[in-house]
């Protein structure tokens, strides 16, 4: 991990407590204890944002477009991006795909290599659900949107970041540092189905992913990071977790706190090392607990990318 930039005592203490951290707490008072500065301008680059629509990633378009970036805005509620569209003009657009159909996905990708120029993909997409469900090729849908999907646009548009300090930004979860990583459990069954646990299975997947497509990017290739909005106020959270939504909304987050980390990844210089996991301008350790850290995890990256080949292989055959 490298060394944060700014970090001092109080965040340090901020992030040990958790609840000051992760709540609409740390970003304000990080924001004034480290001196944040405004986001850096993108005049003239292409940022491409998934889950648009609501949440982080309508937080993050209306930013990135307001920093002067072209943004393609992906999500699956055709109303949603015809108003998000009206909002860009020509600043952006917006197209319909659903990341749980892998074969979309790859639609998606390939009308992306179409593009002019692509600097940034926040992939953003999201889905924390109730009940088991499985995708049009049978996958469980919370792997096929936070994984499967995000595997196939990171490898085809590996290639397709090809403008200088190009990215490719994971929202992720802080859910993840309840969960150890697992390839035998990272594909939720029927039994005894938790959304929450499956949720937080994959957004760990997502963090050891992140550092796997670093070691294998070569060093003037795309750079690749994890970043987690901390506790945020979403439609997603509000639906899928009630309860939780309840006693913390005094404290969570506003999208746009949410998203600030992503954004700061995407737009700032030089560009910050890749492969690591991210919150509020800072890099963070990937572990909270002891039950959680793995023994091996160069082991656990090897063995992830071989696993999502055999498991895409799979599902589209």
């Amino acid at each position: 991990m490298s060394t944060p930039l700014g970090k001092g005592w109080l965040d340090t203490v901020l992030e040990g407590s958790i609840v000051g951290s992760f709540t609409r707490l740390g970003p304000s008072i990080r924001r004034h204890s480290q001196g944040w500065k405004p986001l850096e301008r993108l005049d003239g680059k292409t940022v491409v944002v998934t889950g648009a629509t609501s949440g982080l990633g309508a937080a993050g378009i209306r930013t990135l477009a307001e920093l002067g970036a072209y943004v393609v805005g992906i999500g699956r509620n055709q109303k949603a991006l015809d108003d998000l569209g009206e909002f860009l003009g020509k600043r952006g657009e917006t197209w319909r795909f659903d990341l749980a159909d892998l074969r979309d996905t790859h639609a998606f990708a390939k009308r992306l290599g179409d593009l002019n120029r692509l600097d940034v993909v926040l992939s953003n997409a999201g889905a924390l659900l109730n009940t088991f469900s499985v995708s049009p090729q049978n996958v469980e849908v919370t792997l096929a949107v936070h994984l499967l999907s995000p595997y196939v646009l990171a490898t085809t548009l590996a290639k397709r970041l090809t403008a200088e300090h190009a990215r490719f930004i994971f929202m992720t979860s802080g859910g993840m540092y309840t969960q150890p990583f697992s390839l035998r459990k990272l594909e939720a069954i029927p039994d005894h189905y938790k959304g929450s646990v499956a949720y937080a299975r994959v957004k760990r997947g997502q963090v050891v992913l992140t550092g796997a497509l670093q070691h294998r990017e070569p060093s003037d290739g795309a750079t690749f990071y994890a970043v987690h909005p901390g506790w945020t106020a979403t439609p997603g959270v509000s639906e899928s977790l009630p309860l939780f939504n309840t006693l913390t909304r005094p404290l969570l987050r506003t999208p746009k706190q949410g998203v600030d980390g992503a954004l700061w990844l995407a737009s700032h210089e030089p560009t910050p090392e890749g492969g690591g996991l991210w919150l509020d301008r800072e890099e963070r350790p990937v572990y909270r607990g002891k039950k959680t850290v793995s023994e091996n995890p160069l082991l656990d990256q090897t063995e992830l990318l071989s696993w999502l080949d055999e498991r895409l292989s799979r599902a589209l055959a």
